[in-house]
C-alpha cells in the first residue's frame, strides 16, 4: 500500500526539507531539480567494486539548464529519509515523458538518508530551470530485515 502525500511530505520534513505547497500531492511529493551533471569518464560495477565516473556539472544559462539530446545526472533539491518499513520509489513528472524525457532512479530502502540522483534521458532538447519539479517521491509500505546501510548512505547532506 502506498502512502499518501501528506505522509510522504511529512517524512522528508523530518529530513530537513524545506517543501512549497506545489510540491505536495496527494500521493507524494514532488522532488526539484538541485544540479545537473554529465558524465565524463567511464564508472565502474564490478563484482567487488563499484567506481561513479567523473561528472561535469552543467552552468545554468540565462536561468535554465538547456540540455541537447543526451543522458544527464540530475541531482535532487530535497533530503530524504526512508522511513523503516517503507520503501521508496521516485518517477518522473508527466511533463518530462510529454517532452519525450525520462528519469530513472533506483530504489530507495528503509533506512536511506540523503541527497538522491537520478538518470535524466533527454530526447529532444530541453530548458530546465533550477528549483523547477522534476520528480515524484512516492512511499510504500514494505517487510524488511534491516536498513539501508551502502556507500550512498548520507550523500549530499
Amino acid at each position: 500500500m502506498f502512502e499518501s502525500g501528506e505522509f510522504v511530505s511529512a517524512a522528508l520534513e523530518a529530513a530537513g526539507a524545506t517543501l512549497r505547497p506545489e510540491q505536495r500531492q496527494p500521493n507524494g511529493v514532488d522532488l526539484t531539480v538541485e544540479a545537473v551533471f554529465r558524465q565524463t569518464e567511464p564508472g565502474c560495477v564490478g563484482r567487488e567494486g563499484k567506481r561513479v565516473g567523473d561528472r561535469t556539472a552543467l552552468e545554468v544559462d540565462d536561468d535554465a539548464y538547456r540540455l541537447d539530446r543526451g543522458t544527464y545526472v540530475v541531482r535532487y533539491g530535497e533530503p530524504v529519509r526512508i522511513p523503516e518499513g517503507h520503501v521508496g520509489f521516485v518517477l518522473p513528472r508527466s511533463t518530462l515523458l510529454r517532452n519525450s524525457c525520462t528519469l530513472d532512479t533506483a530504489v530507495w530502502d528503509a533506512g536511506y538518508e540523503g541527497v538522491g540522483e537520478g538518470r535524466l534521458d533527454v530526447g529532444h532538447e530541453l530548458e530546465v530551470e533550477p528549483g523547477a519539479r522534476i520528480a515524484q517521491l512516492v512511499l510504500a509500505r514494505a517487510d524488511h530485515d534491516g536498513t539501508y546501510d551502502g556507500d550512498y548512505q548520507y550523500e549530499g547532506l
